[in-house]
């Protein structure tokens, strides 16, 4: 969680918590006077992340205002910008319209020079570009283009964590 800044008062978002693994690292990190807000569109998920995290961290934490919102970010009332963004959503499954899309809406709700971080599986772009239909390989070729321009446009950095299973790239875009 290292684009989660250390400082008073910080607002850290959460876009795609899935099953709350980042989630419980994200919770760590906070502090009194901190808000941690959560966007999930999966309303399951949002209950398994209420039920097996943030209930009892709400109790502990009273001084801590933690909001999950079922709902697609753009539809999901925050106000404000963030001190950081993490980011769960399986990019390389979207259309490449949803994905310009989202990252807009979250860049905009990002603070200038504060991070966006987001993860992708290795290796998952090189497959579908060799085994996939012709409209997939075409897309997914539009897609890393697409990548590319993003991540040296926001002043972007890479790392690979190979113990995570499949390992991945995590990437963190700087708002200018």
């Amino acid at each position: 969680m290292q684009s989660i800044p250390y400082c008073a008062n910080k607002r850290i978002l959460e876009v795609g918590c899935g099953t709350g693994a980042f989630t419980k690292e994200i919770l760590k990190k906070l502090q009194d006077g901190d808000e941690f807000h959560i966007v999930e569109l999966s309303s399951d998920f949002c209950v398994k992340v209420e039920k097996s995290l943030l209930q009892q961290f709400r109790k502990d934490n009273p001084d801590i205002k933690v909001e999950v919102h079922n709902a697609l970010i753009e539809e999901a009332n925050l106000e404000g910008e963030f001190d950081a963004i993490i980011c769960g959503l399986p990019f390389n499954n979207f259309p490449l319209q949803v994905v310009e899309h989202v990252f807009e809406v979250m860049l905009g709700f990002l603070r200038s020079g504060r991070e966006l971080a987001y993860f992708e599986y290795l290796g998952m772009r090189k497959l579908k570009c060799v085994f996939g239909l012709p409209t997939i390989r075409r897309e997914t070729k539009q897609r890393t283009k697409n990548i590319d321009a993003r991540f040296e446009k926001q002043s972007g950095s890479q790392e690979m964590v190979w113990r995570n299973i499949p390992s991945c790239r995590v990437v963190r875009l700087t708002k200018c």
